[in-house]
């Protein structure tokens, strides 16, 4: 009965395999002087199921953050250059901005000093952190004042950790304003917060 048994097993395990031999197999010819002709194993060949792997098109829901900008009347510090009489200089109306792109925790910029020293004008802002959260989104934070004088050079400088990307490329940071008052030694302030 267990001779039965095991004939069947084997058989079962024959007859799941598609199994194909490909050519016949000899036993190595020996020689008495301990020379032997090399032999060769038989060779067989087994199907498997062909897999493809390579990608598809498929319609799937992806979170997008949406930044919704509405116009809203504010007070914005305004700074008009009155020209020495009979100076001819043509002054025109701008806005002087600053922006930063930051990430985990919500920030302000506020726009502290301005400088002028000859046709330049220094901006100097401080960004910091608050403690709201505002997890894996990007949030876009500003400060502006109008300026009406004739046109400037302008460098920008930032008091504070810049955050980590592209759009933050555009100013100087520095660590603190102390920094920056000693190169601004020489020039008048025109504008504080």
């Amino acid at each position: 009965m267990k001779k039965l048994i095991l004939i069947l097993g084997v058989g079962v395990l024959i007859a799941s395999c598609n199994i194909k031999k490909e050519e016949k197999g000899e036993m190595p010819e020996v020689d008495v002087d301990v020379m032997a002709d090399a032999g060769e194993l038989p060779e067989y060949e087994v199907n498997w199921a062909d897999i493809d792997v390579g990608t598809t098109t498929r319609t799937v829901n992806v979170p997008k953050v949406v930044v919704v900008m509405e116009e809203e009347e504010v007070e914005v510090p305004f700074i008009d250059f009155d020209m020495p009489e009979g100076d001819s200089t043509q002054v025109s109306e701008r806005t002087i901005m600053v922006e930063a792109e930051v990430t985990d925790t919500e920030h302000n910029l506020d726009i502290r000093k301005i400088y002028a020293s000859g046709n330049k004008l220094f901006v100097v802002s401080e960004l910091t952190s608050t403690d709201t959260s505002i997890a894996d989104k990007t949030m876009r934070v500003s400060d502006q004042v109008v300026l009406k004088a004739p046109e400037l050079d302008v460098k920008y400088y930032i008091v504070g950790q810049r955050p980590e990307n592209m759009f933050n490329s555009k100013y100087e940071y520095v660590n603190n304003m102390s920094e920056i008052e000693k190169e601004m030694k020489d020039s008048k302030v025109i504008y504080e917060k």
